[in-house]
C-alpha cells in the first residue's frame, strides 16, 4: 500500500542530484577578476582575444586560474586582488597604447570560485541584485519637450515634401513650438492643402486660422494627445533600449534599466564601484553620418600611404582595418534615419540591412543616389568624436520611397549587428541624472549575512518545532522541507535569476508555507487514526486525502504571486519569482519527497502497530487516550 516503485525513487534521487549540483555554486564565493569588452560599437570581440590576453598575463609574469569568453566579453580570474589589479594595468597598457581613444574597455569584476567542470554543465550561482553585492544607482530623467520638439521638426519636413509633391503653392512653413504652421494667401489652396495633410499625417489636428499680422490664411497643425503620448513611450523606450546595449560593456552581470513613472529611467549596476566609468559609458554620444567615397586617385594613393589625404576628405577605418577616404560633406544624419532591421534579399537571399528614413532623408537620399550610381557610400557611427566606417557599400541604382538596402558580403549575425548600431546608436531623447547613489560591497556582505541568518534560524526554529510535536513524521517534514528550499535554490541558479532582499524574505515565506503542507498531511494521518484506522490505511488515507486542501490552498496563493508578478517592478518582482517558484517546489517536496521518506521507513512493515507521529488528541478535548488509539500512535 504505502511503497513506491523503483522509477519514482529514481526521480527523487535524480531532482536531489540535480539540486545539489545546481545549488553548490551559490557557496564557493567570488573571486577577483578582470574582464575585456569592446569599447566601440564596431569593435567584435572573437576568440583570439583569449590568447592575445593570455600571452600578455604570461609576459607579465602573472598567473589566472583561467582565461576564457563568455558572451561578448574576456574574462580572466585570479586568486587575490592584488594580482587582479597588476593584470588589469597590463591588460590596459597592452591592448589600449592611446589612452585617450581605448578600443577596449578593461574592467574590474568578480566571477564564481565554482570549478570550471561545473561551469560547463552551466552550474552557475545566482544573480545578487544591489542590495546585496553593491554598486550604483541612477535615476535619470528623459526630456520629453526634447521628443516632442524633435517630432514636430520631422513632421516640419514632412510636409515641406507633401506640398512639393502635391504642387501646392504656400506661403512659408514654420515650427511654432511644438505646432507646425503653414501659410496661404488663398482659401482654396488652403483648403486642399487642409486635405492632403489630413489624409497623409494622421497624427495631427489641422485648424484654419487668420494669421492678424499678415492677413493670411494659417494652418496649424498639433499632435494629437494619443500621438504625443505615443511619441513619448517610443522615445523612453528607444532610450532603454539604448541604455542596454551601453551597459554591456561594464560587463555588468544582471543591470537593472527599467521605467519608472512617464519619464523617468532607474539604472541599477550591481558590482560597478567605479562610478565615473559609469557615468562616461551611459551618458556616451553615438552620431551617425552618410558620405560619400571619395575614389579619385590622389584617394586610391592615399589608402596605399603614397600620398596625403586629399582636400576635403578625411581618412576613417572599416571593421576590418581597411582605410577608406570620404568627403568632409555630410549626406544624412542619424536624425535623418527612423528604423533599420536585418532582412534577406529576394532575389539572391543574402542577408541585408533595411533602412527607413524620414521624409527629408528620402529626398535628399533620392537625388545623391541618382547622381551618383556605381560610387561608394559610406556610413559611418562617431563616438566621443572618433568615426569609424560600418559599412561602405556601391550604389547600384537611384533609390527612392525612404527604403533603403544595404547588401553584399555579409552573414546573418553581421547584418543583425550592424541594423542594431545604426537603429540604437543614440539617444531618442536628452537624459539627465537627477539621483546617484553607490553602495559599497561591505553593506551588501552584511545583507547577505543577515538574509542568510533569518533563513537559518527560521529553519531551525521550524525543525525544533515539526520535531517536537510529530515527532518521526516531524523529522521527515523537516528533510522535506531542506529538499523544497535545496530545490528552489537550485532552480533559481538553473534561470539564472537574480536574487535580492525581497527575494530572501520570499525564502524565508516559502518555508513558512512548505511546511504547512506537511501539517495537513500529519494531522490528516492523526484524524484517521482517531477513526480507529490501522497505520498504513491511516497514512495512506491522510496523503491521499489531504493533497486536494493542498492543492487548492497553493493554487489561490499562486495566483496572488502571478497577479505580482504581473503587475509589479521592481523589487516586488523579484519577491513573485521566488514566491511563485518556491509554491511549485514545495508541492514537490512536501507531497511526494516526504512520502517517499515515509514509505522507505514504515512501508515495508507488514503488521505495522504504531508510526511515531506525537499525541494523538481526542477532538473533545479530553485527557485519556482511547484503547486502539495507543495501538495506532506513540505519544
Amino acid at each position: 500500500m504505502n511503497r513506491y516503485p523503483w522509477w519514482k525513487y529514481a526521480i527523487l534521487a535524480f531532482a536531489f542530484v540535480v539540486g545539489l549540483l545546481y545549488t553548490v555554486p551559490n557557496f564557493y564565493g567570488e573571486a577577483p577578476a578582470v574582464q575585456v569588452s569592446s569599447g566601440k560599437a564596431t569593435v567584435k570581440m572573437d576568440p583570439a582575444m583569449v590568447q592575445r590576453v593570455e600571452q600578455i598575463l604570461s609576459g607579465a609574469g602573472l598567473k589566472a586560474d583561467f582565461v576564457l569568453l563568455e558572451g561578448s566579453s574576456v574574462r580572466a580570474r585570479f586568486d587575490d586582488t592584488d594580482t587582479q589589479i597588476k593584470a588589469k594595468d597590463a591588460i590596459a597598457h597592452a591592448l589600449n597604447p592611446d589612452p585617450n581613444d581605448p578600443t577596449w574597455v578593461v574592467a574590474l569584476n568578480l566571477v564564481s570560485r565554482s570549478p570550471q567542470w561545473m561551469a560547463s554543465l552551466h552550474a552557475l550561482p545566482m544573480y545578487l541584485g544591489l542590495d546585496l553585492r553593491g554598486g550604483v544607482h541612477f535615476l535619470m530623467q528623459v526630456d520629453m519637450k526634447a521628443a516632442l520638439t524633435k517630432k514636430a521638426e520631422a513632421v516640419t519636413g514632412d510636409v515641406r515634401t507633401l506640398l512639393r509633391d502635391k504642387n501646392i503653392r504656400h506661403a512659408g512653413i514654420t515650427r511654432e513650438g511644438n505646432a507646425v504652421a503653414v501659410r496661404f494667401r488663398e482659401t482654396a489652396l488652403a483648403e486642399q492643402a487642409r486635405s492632403v495633410l489630413a489624409d497623409q499625417l494622421q497624427d495631427l489636428d489641422w485648424t484654419a486660422t487668420a494669421d492678424a499680422a499678415t492677413g493670411d490664411l494659417k494652418l496649424v497643425g498639433t499632435l494629437k494627445p494619443q500621438a504625443a503620448t505615443r511619441v513619448q513611450e517610443q522615445a523612453l523606450k528607444q532610450n532603454i533600449s539604448t541604455l542596454n546595449n551601453r551597459v554591456n560593456e561594464l560587463g555588468v552581470a544582471e543591470p537593472v534599466i527599467q521605467q519608472q513613472g512617464l519619464d523617468r529611467v532607474v539604472v541599477q549596476l550591481p558590482g560597478v564601484q567605479d562610478t565615473a566609468k559609469a557615468k562616461d559609458i551611459i551618458g556616451r554620444t553615438a552620431t551617425l553620418e552618410i558620405r560619400l567615397v571619395n575614389e579619385t586617385q590622389e584617394a586610391v594613393d592615399a589608402v596605399r600611404g603614397a600620398g596625403p589625404v586629399p582636400f576635403g576628405s578625411e581618412r576613417f577605418l572599416e571593421r576590418g582595418g581597411q582605410p577608406v577616404i570620404v568627403y568632409r560633406n555630410v549626406v544624412l544624419t542619424g536624425e535623418n534615419l527612423t528604423d533599420a532591421q536585418p532582412g534577406f534579399d529576394g532575389q539572391t537571399n543574402e542577408p541585408t540591412v533595411n533602412l527607413t528614413l524620414d521624409a527629408r532623408g528620402a529626398r535628399i537620399f533620392k537625388d545623391v543616389t541618382r547622381e551618383n550610381v556605381g560610387k561608394r557610400m559610406a556610413i559611418l557611427l562617431f563616438e566621443k568624436g572618433k568615426g569609424e566606417v560600418v559599412t561602405a557599400p556601391v550604389i547600384r541604382t537611384e533609390i527612392g520611397g525612404g527604403r533603403v538596402q544595404i547588401s553584399g558580403r555579409m552573414t546573418t549575425e553581421e547584418a543583425s549587428d550592424q541594423a542594431l548600431l545604426l537603429r540604437a546608436g543614440s539617444l531618442a531623447a536628452p537624459m539627465e541624472i537627477i539621483e546617484e547613489r553607490t553602495i559599497g560591497p561591505s553593506l551588501g556582505a552584511e545583507n547577505i549575512a543577515k538574509g542568510f541568518n533569518s533563513v537559518l534560524w527560521g529553519f531551525v526554529a521550524i525543525a525544533v518545532f515539526m520535531c517536537a510535536y510529530y515527532m518521526l513524521f516531524g523529522v521527515f517534514s523537516t528533510v522535506a522541507l531542506a529538499f523544497n528550499l535545496l530545490m528552489l535554490i537550485a532552480l533559481l541558479s538553473m534561470l539564472q535569476a537574480t536574487l535580492s532582499l525581497p527575494g530572501i524574505a520570499a525564502i524565508a515565506l516559502v518555508l513558512g508555507m512548505a511546511i504547512d503542507s506537511n501539517v495537513l498531511i500529519n494531522e490528516r494521518v492523526r484524524e484517521e487514526l482517531r477513526n480507529g484506522a490501522p497505520p498504513q490505511v491511516a497514512i495512506s488515507a491522510g496523503y491521499e486525502r489531504a493533497f486536494a486542501t493542498i492543492l487548492d490552498s497553493n493554487v489561490t496563493t499562486l495566483i496572488a504571486g502571478l497577479a505580482l508578478l504581473a503587475f509589479g517592478s521592481g523589487p516586488v518582482r523579484g519577491f513573485a519569482v521566488v514566491h511563485c517558484l518556491g509554491i511549485l517546489t514545495s508541492m514537490f517536496s512536501s507531497v511526494m519527497f516526504s512520502r517517499g521518506l515515509v514509505n522507505l521507513w514504515y512501508g515495508r512493515q507488514k503488521k505495522l502497530k504504531t508510526v511515531a507521529i506525537g499525541q494523538v488528541w481526542r477532538p473533545n478535548g479530553g485527557n485519556t487516550v482511547p484503547a486502539e488509539d495507543k495501538q495506532n500512535a506513540k505519544a
